[in-house]
């Protein structure tokens, strides 16, 4: 061997070339893709997507110290009750399913509580934890994830679809474990576009638009509460968009369409540039229709039409101010009782009321009281109550009210305590009946007779109580209604819904949702005509009332308060500064006698082009 065989080898110059080659990550081609759906707030959203695990915005991810590890498993453990617990209420619903639909879904239950009770997925969960020093929501998520995957690559169907089953049951516990760990889903990156399965209301609510600039789900539609609450608070949102799960991964440029219903996922630089164009186009026109906010709502013949608004939350309060609202024409006090384990104590919800009371500055506010049914979730409120009872035809609004009365009380007492700060109505939810009406006056009286005694500050008399007018039992017995209530609110979201039987929710069912439906306008038309006939108040509080479209029908109908969202304010006030009322009146008069939707759709439409 000679001294150069001794040597080492010179460096290869082609090896560092190889090295790279192998690990400089394959470009993945990323192709615009277009999903149309439900169109339930508009506005142009350009964003990055943040896809939600589960129904759950963001899985907490850290690693444990080893002395957490025993406490970790128990809060799995408890955890994975909850979930059975649910599992258990939801069997209990299923008795109530026609029979062979009932035996499927209990039989489809019986097997995730059997997985809750012992399966890979708890075992595997509970070593990564011990193992790994993960924390539970990741290892449910990570053990899901790898059972999933096994069950996908075997080829049988029966048994690849068993996936499906794993994840269902894993959604169930992340569900649990996240009730009180998990950020909300408010808090994220600015500029952030969510993408789920579903939104609640109560997830919705928890929004920040300062950070989120849209969001799209799979389910929902137009008319339910969480596309009222995106409305309300100006995030662009389509939904009921299918297909679009598997086609969207964090970090992916999005784009939300929220006028046309449509999401683009990885959109081009020329669909990019045209939704920035429309973007500024949309800002322009908001600033020309801001010039309405310090104008009379006066038609053209000098009829005044008072423009309230709609509030869901607090932080709506703000946009009120900026609309120029005249008052809030409807404040839901639901979001004191949702997604909590315990009731508001009467000062909590005082203190909410007076808040926004003193920021309307001597406005009127009508404070609805609680009427939370299936879709809002407020486990507190119906504790000791048969699920089976908390639906939309079961206990909720003033019958929930009246079943829980030292609820109710405590509710009453808070809002006359703050009705001492500025002028308050009380208005009631789900009124059926005049003997409703009756009792729920008592409680009031009860409660101010109460305040009195203790010598709390009160107005000077009793707020009006008023009665929502959305079931059709109300609107046609509203003569009678007229005798013990102080002013109407017709609320045409659960009119509409009861009246032809049609879920607002249901994405299966909602284009059979029409407010222009004949039944409906003539509830309408029938409960405004009794209020005037009795000589009091009378509003509409419900999405068309916010709707341009609708604006010469319903004051051509009687009408002459309106409550809606507060950023439909300034489209509704120049649509009533062009409109003569007395034309109006005259083409309401020639729409109630048709029989059509279609045809009621078309006068509609051609009284507004010619306006």
């Amino acid at each position: 061997m000679t001294p150069s065989d001794t040597k080492p080898p010179a460096p290869s110059k082609a090896k560092p070339k190889t090295r790279a080659k192998r690990t400089t990550p394959v470009k993945e081609k990323r192709i615009e893709q277009v999903f149309d759906g439900i169109a339930v707030s508009p506005g142009t959203g350009i964003g990055t997507a943040r896809v939600r695990e589960s129904g759950i915005s963001e899985v907490p991810s850290y690693t444990l110290k080893k002395t957490e590890v025993e406490a970790e498993v128990k809060r799995l453990t408890e955890a994975t009750k909850r979930a059975a617990r649910r599992l258990k209420r939801l069997r209990t619903r299923s008795s109530a399913l026609p029979e062979e639909l009932g035996r499927d879904l209990e039989a489809i239950l019986d097997a995730q509580a059997a997985m809750l009770r012992d399966s890979r997925l708890i075992r595997g969960a509970e070593t990564r934890i011990r193992d790994d020093l993960q924390n539970a929501e990741t290892a449910v998520l990570d053990e899901s994830r790898a059972i999933e995957a096994a069950f996908r690559s075997i080829d049988d169907a029966y048994l690849a679809a068993r996936a499906d089953d794993v994840h269902e049951v894993s959604s169930r516990v992340l569900r649990a474990l996240v009730g009180s760990r998990t950020k909300p889903v408010g808090r994220i990156a600015k500029g952030s576009v969510i993408v789920a399965e579903a939104l609640t209301p109560a997830d919705a609510a928890q929004l920040d638009p300062d950070h989120v600039v849209g969001f799209t789900t799979h389910l929902g539609a137009g008319e339910g509460h969480t596309a009222i609450m995106a409305r309300a608070l100006g995030i662009p949102a389509v939904m009921g968009v299918a297909n679009m799960m598997d086609a969207v991964r964090t970090g992916r440029r999005i784009i939300i369409d929220g006028t046309n219903g449509r999401v683009i996922v990885n959109p081009t630089a020329d669909t990019l540039a045209r939704y920035r164009r429309r973007q500024d186009e949309d800002q322009k026109a908001e600033r020309r229709l801001a010039r309405f906010k310090d104008l009379p709502s006066t038609s053209r013949d000098q009829v005044n039409i008072t423009l309230m608004a709609n509030v869901e939350l607090p932080v709506e309060l703000e946009m009120v101010s900026r609309a120029g609202a005249e008052g809030i024409g409807l404040m839901r006090s639901e979001f004191l009782f949702m997604n909590r384990d315990t009731l508001p104590s009467e000062d909590e919800q005082f203190e909410a009321v007076k808040t926004m009371v003193l920021a309307l500055d001597g406005k009127p506010a009508t404070v609805r009281t609680v009427d939370i049914g299936g879709e809002k979730p407020a486990g507190a409120l119906f504790e000791g109550v048969d699920p089976q009872a908390a639906t939309a035809l079961g206990l909720r609004g003033i019958r929930l009210s009246l079943a829980k009365t030292d609820i109710f009380e405590d509710q009453m007492r808070a809002i006359l305590r703050a009705a001492a700060f500025g002028p308050v109505r009380i208005l009631l939810p789900m009124v059926t009946t005049v003997g409703e009406v009756r009792r729920a006056r008592a409680v009031m009286e009860k409660a101010w007779r109460s305040l009195k005694r203790k010598k709390v500050p009160l107005p000077d008399k009793q707020p009006p109580l008023g009665v929502m007018i959305e079931v059709p039992g109300a609107a046609l017995a509203a003569d009678a209604l007229t005798r013990v209530a102080d002013f109407f609110a017709i609320g045409s979201n659960d009119l509409t819904m009861y009246t032809l039987a049609v879920d607002r929710g249901n994405e299966h069912v909602a284009k059979l949702f029409d407010t222009r439906h004949p039944a409906v306008l003539r509830l309408i038309q029938f409960s405004t005509e009794a209020a005037l006939r009795a000589n009091i108040p009378v509003s509409i509080c419900g999405e068309v009332a916010g709707d341009p479209a609708y604006t010469a029908l319903l004051v051509g109908l009687g009408l002459r308060e309106l409550s809606m969202n507060a950023a439909a304010i300034p489209r509704v006030k120049q649509r009533i500064r062009e409109l003569d009322v007395g034309a109006a009146t005259q083409r309401a008069r020639l729409i109630m006698d048709q029989t059509d939707s279609g045809r009621i759709a078309a006068l509609l439409d051609d009284f507004n082009q010619g306006i």
